[in-house]
C-alpha cells in the first residue's frame, strides 16, 4: 500500500512517519505463556501439591452436636456472658423453674449460689448444701351474708327460704377455724414427703360452717357448705348376716360406726370371722423363730385391738354404710361438750344437693381435718356412679344442716321415724320452698325369718358414744 493509497489518520500528525515504540515490537505474549508454564511445571514436581490434596481429600463433613453437647455449649455460653468473679457472691438463678405436683399445688424452684471456701472444707460443713422450701397455701374467707349464698349456692336459699332470715345473725363457727388450722397442722407434719401431703381439692374441702338460729322458735342448726366423699364402714348380723367375701376379709374395713346399740339378734356379726382368722395368722407369726421382737411386740398389741372389737361385734350392731343414709362429722366436733351448735352422734340432719332434700342421722366420726361425707347409701342417692373410690360431688355444691341437741336414744334405725322427726325440724326453720319435698328411704336390706328380740327398753342411750381417738 502506497502513502497516497494509505487511509488517512485524523489524530495523525503530520510530518511524523513512525511513532511506534521499539519495545512494543518486543513478542510479550509469547513470553508471558513460558514463564506461566515453566513456574507450573515446577510447582507441580514440589510436594506442596501433594499435601494440598492430602488435607482436601481427608476432610469430613463435622456431626452434628449431641444434645449433651448442646446443652455444655448453651451453659458456657451462659457462663461467658455473666462471668463470676472469686471475690463475690455468685447471683440466685434469675429463671426459678415452676412444676405442677400431682396433688394440684405447683412447686417452684430457683439455685442461689454463695462465695465460699475451699471445696476440701466446705464438702464437711452442714451449711454448704442445702434445699429449703416453704408450703404457701391461702386461707380461705368463709361466707356467711344471704348475698354469699345467692352467688355461691342460690339452691340452698331456694329450698330453705328460712335461711334469709337466718343469715343476717349467722356466726361462723370456731369449728370453720378450727378444721383448717388442723389442715395447716398435718400439711406440716407431711411436708417432707410430697407423696403425702394433702391435695389441693381436699385442703379447700369446706366453704363454711355456721352457726344459726331461726328468730321465731329460737331453733339452733350448724349449717354446714362442703363437697361430699364416701364412707363404707359398718355392719350388723341382725339386719345383715352375710357380707361379701372381699368386706369380710378386708384389712381396711371398720365393721364399727359411731353409732351403735345393743344387739337385739342372735345372728353372729358376720365380720367376726375374718377377725378371728386375723388373730390365727398374728399368732402364726409370733410362734416363728424367725419373727424378731418388735414385730412380735406390736403383733401382740394388734391381737389385743381386735379382741375388743369381737367383744363389740358380739354385743352391739352397728350402722352400715351401703344401706343405712348417715352423715360423718369431725370428731373433734362430736367430742365437744360446751358449744351448744356442736352436732353429736345421732342429731338429726337433713342433706340438699340441688333441689333434693334427704333425711339422715349423725352416725360416724372422721378426722379433724376433713368434713363432708357421707354414707355410701345416701351418696349413691345423689349420683349413681359413687362408689368407695368415686366421690359423689367433687364441688362446694352440698349443704348439711345439722340440728343440734335432737338425737334420740340408739335403736335399730327407723326411716320412717327419721323423715318424720326431720319434717318437723325444717317447719321450725321455716319449712321447705315450694314444689320442694323430702326424700323418704326404702328399707333395702334383704329378708330374713323374724327372730326373738330384746324389749324396747335396751335401747342404747345416746350420752356415750364408742368414738376413736380424736385426731
Amino acid at each position: 500500500m502506497t502513502p497516497n493509497q494509505r487511509k488517512h489518520d485524523s489524530h495523525e500528525l503530520e510530518g511524523v512517519k513512525n511513532r511506534r515504540s521499539k519495545a512494543a515490537a518486543f513478542p510479550w505474549l509469547r513470553a508471558g505463556f513460558f514463564v506461566l508454564a515453566c513456574g507450573l511445571t515446577v510447582f507441580l514436581l514440589s510436594p506442596l501439591p501433594r499435601e494440598i490434596w492430602r488435607k482436601i481429600s481427608e476432610q469430613e463433613v463435622e456431626p452434628a452436636p449431641s444434645p449433651q453437647e448442646q446443652i455444655a455449649a448453651k451453659d458456657k455460653e451462659e457462663d461467658e456472658k455473666q462471668p463470676h468473679s472469686a471475690s463475690e457472691d455468685h447471683p440466685a438463678s434469675p429463671d426459678p423453674d415452676t412444676r405442677k405436683l400431682a396433688g394440684g399445688g405447683s412447686l417452684t424452684s430457683s439455685l442461689t449460689l454463695l462465695k465460699g471456701k475451699a471445696a476440701s472444707i466446705e464438702r464437711k460443713s452442714e451449711e454448704s448444701y442445702t434445699v429449703h422450701y416453704d408450703i404457701r397455701v391461702h386461707m380461705p374467707e368463709p361466707i356467711k351474708s344471704v348475698d354469699d349464698f345467692k352467688t355461691l349456692h342460690p339452691n340452698v336459699i331456694s329450698v330453705l327460704p328460712g335461711l334469709e332470715k337466718m343469715l343476717p345473725s349467722a356466726e361462723v363457727s370456731p369449728f370453720f377455724y378450727q378444721l383448717y388450722k388442723n389442715k395447716t397442722k398435718r400439711l406440716k407434719e407431711k411436708s417432707g414427703k410430697f407423696n403425702e401431703l394433702m391435695t389441693r381439692h381436699n385442703f379447700f374441702d369446706c366453704e363454711t360452717i355456721l352457726n344459726l338460729k331461726y328468730p321465731s322458735t329460737g331453733r339452733r342448726v350448724l349449717l354446714v357448705q362442703a363437697e361430699m366423699d364416701v364412707v363404707s364402714d359398718g355392719s350388723d348380723g341382725d339386719r345383715l348376716p352375710e357380707m361379701p367375701d372381699r368386706v369380710v376379709n378386708s384389712s381396711h374395713y371398720q365393721p364399727m360406726t359411731s353409732y351403735g346399740w345393743k344387739k337385739t339378734g342372735t345372728t353372729p356379726n358376720p365380720l367376726i370371722a375374718g377377725w378371728k382368722r386375723r388373730i390365727a395368722k398374728a399368732d402364726a407369726e409370733i410362734a416363728l423363730s424367725s419373727t424378731k421382737k418388735a414385730r412380735k411386740d406390736w403383733l401382740k398389741s394388734r391381737i389385743k385391738k381386735i379382741k375388743r372389737e369381737i367383744a363389740d361385734m358380739e354385743s352391739r350392731s352397728f350402722l352400715v354404710a351401703d344401706y343405712d343414709p348417715f352423715i360423718v362429722m369431725p370428731i373433734n366436733m362430736l367430742l365437744d361438750k360446751r358449744d351448744k351448735y356442736a352436732a353429736r352422734v345421732g342429731d338429726y340432719a337433713v342433706v340438699i344437693y340441688e333441689d333434693k332434700i334427704y333425711p339422715a342421722i349423725v352416725g360416724d366420726a372422721g378426722p379433724s381435718f376433713k368434713i363432708g361425707e357421707a354414707s355410701l347409701r345416701l351418696s349413691k342417692a345423689i349420683n349413681p356412679q359413687a362408689s368407695s373410690y368415686s366421690r359423689p360431688v367433687s364441688d362446694l355444691k352440698v349443704t348439711y344442716v345439722v340440728f343440734p341437741r335432737t338425737a334420740d336414744a340408739f335403736q335399730v334405725p327407723n326411716y320412717q321415724k327419721w323423715y318424720e322427726r326431720c319434717s318437723r325440724l325444717l317447719d321450725e326453720i321455716g319449712g321447705l320452698g315450694e314444689q320442694c319435698k323430702l326424700h323418704n328411704w326404702e328399707d333395702l336390706f334383704p329378708v330374713k325369718e323374724k327372730e326373738e328380740t330384746a324389749p324396747s327398753s335396751q335401747e342404747t342411750a345416746p350420752t356415750s358414744p364408742d368414738l376413736p381417738e380424736a385426731e
